[in-house]
């Protein structure tokens, strides 16, 4: 839930009119402008009204609330505002509206006229509908229900991904690497695009001058590409990348922020909004939102597990529906059946903690270290889908001082895939590897049978 009262421009309305505030968007360039709807479905708009960007017809500024008419009986699905500026918005009809400036046709129209008030977007748009939008400085975007991106207007850094940098006067759909992909969330920086696609590929394109398309240097690029830094994580927190203040962030930086909301009161200048919030409680759970908030919890509780001598408070019903082992363990005759308490020896408390967590979550958060622990878990548990995300983060987490050792892991839990992998991590990087106290410390059949294969590969030849 979001307390409009954090930002001063809310403070022009009394008390009334901020409790009647349910869903609302501070943008502008000094974080001077606002449209909100208010709980009867009503728009209304305040502030500076800077190129017609509050939508009422008129240049005036007011710091009074006043109706958006044009918008009556309408319902938003997706609001954004860019610093040119101008706005776009999708209905939950999935009609689309554009105002404000329009020296680079951002409007979609196929000129560059300015509008003072919202005007429907319909050029080459013709049975589309629309559920979100994004806004640049210059140009923008709009996603439709069917998972298709349209793009428009300034496209001086390939911002709009037509492959070229002429501009783009009305919308034309976006294709290149998200052809054939259903897209499910677009956003915008000043001159750079980003799609978030269905199977969680997360594509960028436009000005890469501070990195800010995430992948790893600093050209622009004229089409989607994909940002592969995330690929196989399962996002949970909040990571940023670009100008950073005042750094050039080139790849994504985990934060410790929850949400991009907090990012946005914390890190920007001026304090605005990135996208129309909601001032209503959601009190509404998922299945998998309540599991995972019932984990290790004592009140609710019917079993605990002890490690290294701490507890690990679970339920026996989910353990029994998630783990074969489990199972076995609770519907056999086994003595764990009939005890509150069960021992654990053969794993450390994170391992088998994790492990727990994941029976809830379906997600896995460990160093790659301790990842080794969890794979020896999940092979005993012949846990294969735990195995894999095991797997998935030892090869993120691979390095050369830790690159033998987990080669020894694989070895061990007989994980070939994950064998191969730090493999040839440690041909690549032979010299260094072997210079590392983990080469050293292995047993002497492993390193034999290392510097066989290795000399195999012609990893020694000059």
């Amino acid at each position: 839930m979001v307390d409009v009262s954090k930002w001063p421009l809310f403070s022009l309305l009394s008390a009334k009119e901020t409790a009647a505030v349910r869903q609302a968007c501070v943008f502008g360039n000094s974080a001077n402008e606002a449209l909100y709807v208010t709980h009867s479905n009503e728009f209304a708009v305040i502030g500076l009204n800077c190129s017609n960007c509050l939508g009422t017809g008129d240049s005036l500024s007011t710091i009074a609330p006043r109706a958006l008419d044009a918008l009556r009986g309408k319902k938003v699905a997706s609001f954004s505002y860019g610093s040119g500026p101008h706005v776009l918005l999708a209905t939950e009809s999935g009609e689309l509206y554009a105002w404000g400036h329009n020296g680079y046709s951002q409007l979609g129209n196929g000129t560059t006229n300015q509008c003072a008030s919202p005007a429907l977007v319909t050029t080459n748009l013709q049975g589309k509908r629309f559920k979100e939008v994004a806004c640049g400085s210059h140009h923008s975007l709009a996603l439709t229900t069917d998972g298709e991106v349209f793009a428009w207007g300034y496209n001086n850094c390939g911002q709009v991904g037509s492959g070229s940098t002429a501009n783009q006067p009305s919308p034309r759909r976006v294709a290149g690497l998200l052809q054939g992909k259903a897209v499910v969330g677009v956003a915008c920086g000043q001159t750079s695009s980003l799609a978030l696609v269905d199977n969680g590929e997360l594509y960028s394109w436009g000005y890469n001058g501070n990195g800010q398309l995430g992948l790893g240097n600093n050209g622009n690029q004229l089409s989607p590409c994909r940002l592969t830094a995330l690929q196989g994580l399962c996002v949970q927190q909040v990571y940023m990348w670009g100008q950073c203040r005042g750094q050039s962030v080139v790849l994504p930086h985990l934060t410790h922020f929850v949400s991009t909301d907090d990012v946005f009161a914390c890190v920007a200048t001026p304090a605005v909004m990135w996208r129309l919030l909601s001032l209503e409680t959601e009190d509404f759970m998922t299945l998998s939102q309540a599991l995972g908030r019932e984990f290790d919890s004592p009140e609710t509780a019917d079993l605990k597990f002890s490690v290294e001598g701490k507890y690990i408070y679970v339920h026996k019903a989910v353990l029994k529906i998630r783990c074969d082992h489990f199972r076995s363990m609770f519907q056999s005759h086994w003595s764990e059946d009939l005890q509150e308490v069960i021992e654990i020896e053969q794993f450390s408390f994170p391992v088998y903690r994790s492990f727990l967590h994941f029976l809830y979550t379906d997600t896995v958060e460990l160093p790659p270290e301790d990842a080794i622990g969890l794979l020896d878990l999940a092979t005993s548990y012949c846990e294969n889908r735990l195995k894999r995300l095991c797997q998935q983060i030892i090869k993120r987490g691979i390095t050369v001082d830790n690159a033998f050792t987990l080669l020894s892991a694989a070895v061990r839990y007989d994980a070939e895939d994950l064998e191969e992998f730090c493999f040839r991590f440690c041909v690549n990087h032979l010299t260094r590897v072997t210079q590392t106290a983990a080469f050293w410390q292995v047993d002497g059949a492993m390193l034999k049978e290392f510097i066989c294969r290795a000399s195999r590969c012609g990893a020694f030849k000059n």
